[in-house]
C-alpha cells in the first residue's frame, strides 16, 4: 500500500481557520473514480480533490473534484486550492502570472499575483450567461426570500459552470441577520435545477465591498463558508448590470461569519472577463495511507 501525499487547505480565508476546507490527493494516478469517490466519501468534506499529470498538453496539472456523493466538473475553492497545492508541492510553475488547470468543464486559467503567505490566486470561471431576473420569475422564488428586502439589482437565475439564484438584499445589517427559510431555498433549487440562493449586500467597510451569504440547498448544504464559483456569477451579473458602476473593476467580499468562519475572496473585473480567488493557507501536509483497492 504505497503512500500517498495528503493536504488539508483552509481556502479564502481572512483570518487562519476562516475559510473553506479543502482535502487534496496527490500521487493517485493509479486510483480509479470509485476509489476517489470512496475516499471523498470518508473525508465527508464538502469537496476533495485529486492532483494528477495533464492529459491536456497546455495544461499545467490535471484536477478531479468529488463531493461525497459525485464528482463535479468544476466549483471555485476546489480549483483555487488545487492550485495552491499544485504550487506548494513543486508540481507546476506559472508561466507569465498564470497556470492552466485541466478540470471537467475544460483548461482554465488561474492568475498568480504575490508569493509567499501573501500569494493571491484567481481564477477565470466559464463563462456566465443571465437566464432571468426579476422577483415574479419564479412562482417559488418569493418564498425563498421571505423576510428580507431587496436591494438595487433584482433577483436574477445565472448560469456558469453551476446554477445559481441572485439577490441583492438591502443592507449589510439585515443580511447578516437574516434568518431564511431554508426549506423554501431547497424548493427553489430543487424546481429551478440550481445550486440554491446567494444573497447579497453592499458594505461601506474598510475592508471589503460586498457581504455575501450562500445557501446551496440543491447540493443538501445549508450554508456556506466560502463560495468561489457563486461570487463569480454574482460578479458577472454586476458588471453585466452595472458596467460603469462603483464595482464594475472588482472588489473585495466577506463571507461566512454568520457561521462561524471568515472569508475573505477577491474579485478582479478586467475588460469584462471576472477572476475570483483570495489566499489558501496549508493546515495539514502529511502522509495518506489508504487502501485504494
Amino acid at each position: 500500500m504505497p503512500l500517498l501525499r495528503y493536504l488539508h487547505l483552509d481556502v479564502f480565508a481572512a483570518t487562519h481557520g476562516g475559510g473553506n476546507h479543502l482535502g487534496v490527493v496527490l500521487g493517485a494516478e493509479h486510483w480509479n473514480s470509485e476509489a476517489m469517490q470512496r475516499f471523498a466519501r470518508w473525508t465527508d468534506l464538502v469537496e476533495t480533490t485529486f492532483l494528477l499529470p495533464p492529459a491536456d498538453p497546455s495544461a499545467s496539472y490535471r484536477v478531479r473534484i468529488f463531493t461525497p456523493h459525485k464528482e463535479i466538473p468544476f466549483a471555485g475553492h476546489p480549483s483555487v486550492g488545487s492550485a495552491h497545492a499544485a504550487l506548494e508541492c513543486g508540481l507546476a510553475q506559472p508561466v507569465d502570472g498564470l497556470l492552466w488547470q485541466e478540470c471537467g468543464a475544460g483548461v482554465l486559467p488561474l492568475r498568480v499575483e504575490g508569493a509567499g503567505a501573501d500569494r493571491c490566486l484567481l481564477l477565470q470561471s466559464p463563462g456566465e450567461r443571465v437566464l432571468k431576473t426579476g422577483r415574479d420569475v419564479h412562482p417559488l422564488l418569493a418564498a425563498a426570500l421571505a423576510g428580507i428586502g431587496g436591494g438595487r439589482l433584482p433577483p436574477a437565475l445565472v448560469d456558469g459552470g453551476r446554477r445559481w439564484w441572485m439577490a441583492e438584499v438591502e443592507d449589510e445589517a439585515a443580511l447578516r441577520a437574516w434568518n431564511p427559510d431554508h426549506s423554501a431555498i431547497g424548493a427553489l433549487a430543487r424546481a429551478s435545477d440550481s445550486m440554491g440562493l446567494c444573497a447579497f449586500a453592499r458594505s461601506a467597510h474598510s475592508d471589503y465591498q460586498l457581504v455575501v451569504r450562500a445557501f446551496p440547498a440543491g447540493v443538501g448544504i445549508v450554508e456556506d463558508p466560502a463560495s468561489g464559483a457563486a461570487n463569480g456569477l454574482i460578479a458577472a451579473y454586476i458588471a453585466q448590470a452595472e458596467p460603469h458602476g462603483a464595482l464594475a473593476g472588482g472588489y473585495v467580499v466577506s463571507q461566512g461569519r454568520e457561521i462561524g468562519h471568515d472569508a475573505q475572496l477577491v474579485v478582479r473585473i478586467v475588460d469584462g472577463t471576472v477572476w475570483v480567488g483570495g489566499r489558501t493557507h496549508t493546515i495539514v501536509d502529511g502522509a495518506l495511507h489508504w487502501n485504494a483497492a
